[in-house]
């Protein structure tokens, strides 16, 4: 199983957009990570949400590149300061989250230490992803690769 997590790219601020839409350099940003992913073949069964817009538009985004079978779905428990340990993870999909800080970063800790309190084991960045592998022998969560705007 794979876990792709996403932290929703850049937004607009509260006064220009109560709801905190992605920006103009947020969307792009987000296009060009999702096209990566699309062009590399990642598969996820769905792509689940917090359901803040901008988390809803980053996973559309990423939809439109990489079609999950399962589409793109707001979950509860995704929130920023949502319990970490609480998240129920299927071991036979992959998936990708897409959510916010610092529940993502809580979320990264917990599944490779052990503990949300470990945290940043590693630093999120807007719209990038972070692919968590899980080992069926050890049935341990291990980080297998990351990609940010901007890295090339």
């Amino acid at each position: 199983m794979s876990l792709f997590l996403v932290q929703h790219g850049k937004n607009l601020s509260k006064d220009v957009d109560p709801e905190k839409g992605l920006s103009g350099e947020g969307k792009n940003e987000v296009q060009g990570i999702a096209a990566l992913a699309g062009e590399h073949r990642i598969s996820v069964s769905a792509i689940r949400h917090s359901g803040k817009k901008r988390a809803r538009e980053t996973a559309e985004i990423f939809a439109q590149f990489i079609n999950p079978g399962g589409g793109v779905q707001e979950i509860k428990g995704l929130a920023p300061l949502d319990d970490v340990t609480k998240l129920g993870l299927k071991s036979d999909e992959n998936l990708m989250l897409v959510g916010h800080l610092p529940f993502m970063e809580k979320l990264t800790s917990y599944l490779v230490t052990g503990s949300p309190d470990r945290f940043p084991v590693l630093k999120f960045q807007n719209g990038g992803i972070v692919c968590l592998d899980l080992d069926e022998e050890t049935n341990s969560w291990f980080i297998n690769w990351t990609v940010f705007p901007g890295m090339s």
